[in-house]
């Protein structure tokens, strides 16, 4: 033990004069690489993690990008004549050093933020909270030898934009294939009516069949004819299906303008659904909601750390186009009002509720409104209280009960616009397949459902005193404990958990926005 003891301090000393080496070696190394200050060359020759780039720069379209804005196919090639050794000058190099730096910086930003404003296209969400640094990002990830996880990490985490990713790549290779691309080359014959219906003979069925056998819709051994069968018509129910229409199985001109369109747009529209991925809000809060405008539907997901589980979905009605949309925007909300009033906003009184009442006065004690002038509420109906509502004088509000238009239960989220989430006295609207019916409130259809998922942190409002407060008929405000997240959102793409790809229709012409501003 004592000679053991003895050996110890000797060994610590020898050992000093190696680390010394090292950290000096390091410490020229590391002066060595400042003064030279290229990230990408190595002894005058482009390093692995240059090669690496360029192949990230020139695939970046399986993420819907565009290589040409990052210069892929310049620096391709300038990259290939420096490790050719054809000896670059050290201006040349740093210069492109210094642009594939460049390029590489505006990709990883691109991919993480997005390529344009949402604000300029009226989605206006928050900024995405985060510490995502492009340049510090860039250096790090080349520095540690990590470039490919780094360009992996930098897009959206979304599970959507992985399964996108795969359709993109689907649907490309659909557009590329020379054997299917000229189905799309004119559109159907038009219809020899309204519709087609079983057993009618329509000229442009056999390029119908066709087109539905390249999507998957039928099989690829589906007989091919002019009469409209049984077969045909179970493709044409999985095609209205995946794309927001009713699969009645007939054949209408939405049906025929949905099949005119072709595999490249079914690109360009994935692509640009895989942009605004990029500016959804990140699911950050313990309880989110989520409303698809071009679906028209709701999901509710509870987060905990990385694990996202979704624990409700119902239809919605959103607003219609183009006077009455449904803003794009993420909120909070903060309260839930059991039997409220509706306070109907100017726009809607002075553009409808008024002319009607001045048409037909009756109506205003049969759906229970009243005039409200500062705290003074008005129960009788006259001209002159009409009169003060268009000056802005008083204002005219719905009492709680059936014919409410908010219904039992209104999910507050404070917004200049007045945008709710509510139920409705006209719950018949959410059997339509195509619902944008509102003045740009979200009418949910299961409002229970969504009060139980809000208040899942308060045991003690269980669905019974849920609806107790609902019936009540008087108007109660319950403050949450905790905020909920809300994301309004218009994404005109979708995979199901079948890997079905699911299209909707551009019902504010976001997409036609969108589009615009990237080519600009």
């Amino acid at each position: 033990m004592n000679a053991s003891a003895r050996q110890t301090p000797s060994r610590r000393v020898n050992a000093a004069p190696l680390f010394c080496a090292l950290a000096l070696t390091l410490l020229f190394c590391t002066a060595a690489l400042a003064a030279d200050g290229l990230l990408w060359f190595d002894q005058g020759r482009p390093t692995e993690q240059a090669r690496q780039a360029v192949g990230i720069l020139a695939h970046c379209t399986e993420d819907g990008l565009d290589p040409a804005v990052y210069g892929a196919g310049e620096l391709g090639l300038a990259m290939a004549e420096a490790d050719r050794g054809s000896g670059l000058s050290s201006e040349a190099m740093a210069r492109l050093d210094r642009d594939l730096t460049s390029a590489m910086r505006r990709y990883l930003s691109d991919l993480h933020y997005g390529q344009v404003d949402p604000r300029h296209i009226s989605e206006n969400y928050s900024p995405r909270a985060g510490s995502f640094d492009p340049d510090a990002v860039l250096e790090n990830a080349v520095r540690g030898k990590r470039l490919l996880e780094a360009a992996a990490q930098a897009a959206p985490p979304f599970p959507l934009y992985s399964e996108l990713r795969l359709a993109l790549a689907q649907y490309r290779r659909l557009a590329a294939d020379t054997a299917r691309t000229p189905l799309w080359k004119e559109k159907l014959p038009p219809l020899p009516g309204k519709k087609v219906e079983l057993g009618q003979t329509y000229e442009g069925l056999p390029m119908l069949i066709q087109r539905l056998i390249a999507l998957g819709d039928m099989p690829a051994e589906s007989f091919i004819s002019t009469v409209y069968s049984p077969e045909a018509a179970e493709g044409v129910m999985a095609f209205q299906e995946r794309h927001g229409l009713e699969p009645d199985g007939v054949i209408g001109r939405q049906t025929v303008a949905a099949l005119d369109v072709s595999p490249a747009s079914r690109v360009r529209q994935i692509e640009l659904t895989m942009e605004r991925l990029r500016w959804t809000p990140l699911l950050q809060a313990p309880r989110v909601i989520v409303v698809n405008v071009p679906e028209n539907y709701l999901e509710a997901y509870e987060v905990r750390g990385d694990e996202i589980e979704l624990k409700a979905r119902m239809r919605v009605i959103t607003g219609t186009a183009p006077d009455n949309r449904t803003p794009i925007f993420d909120l909070e909300m903060t309260a839930i009002e059991f039997s409220p009033y509706w306070n109907v906003p100017y726009s809607i009184a002075s553009k409808e509720l008024v002319p009607e009442l001045r048409t037909y006065p009756n109506r205003f004690d049969r759906q229970g409104f009243e005039f409200v002038a500062g705290g003074s509420v008005i129960r009788e109906f006259s001209f002159a209280s009409l009169d003060a509502v268009m000056r802005g004088e008083m204002r005219i509000r719905q009492r709680s009960g059936p014919k409410n238009a908010m219904g039992p239960i209104k999910f507050v989220m404070p917004n200049k616009d007045s945008i709710y989430l509510h139920y409705t006295a006209s719950p018949r609207l959410f059997e339509r397949y195509r619902r944008d019916l509102s003045h740009g409130c979200v009418r949910v259809e299961q409002p229970v459902e969504l009060a139980k998922f809000v208040l899942s942190n308060r045991p003690e409002w269980d669905e019974t005193r849920i609806r107790e407060a609902m019936d009540a008929g008087t108007s109660y405000t319950l403050p949450l404990s905790d905020t909920v997240r809300v994301v309004i959102a218009y994404k005109t793409v979708k995979v199901r958990d079948d890997g079905q790809v699911m299209f909707f229709a551009d019902v504010y012409g976001q997409d036609r926005l969108l589009d615009r501003a990237l080519r600009g």
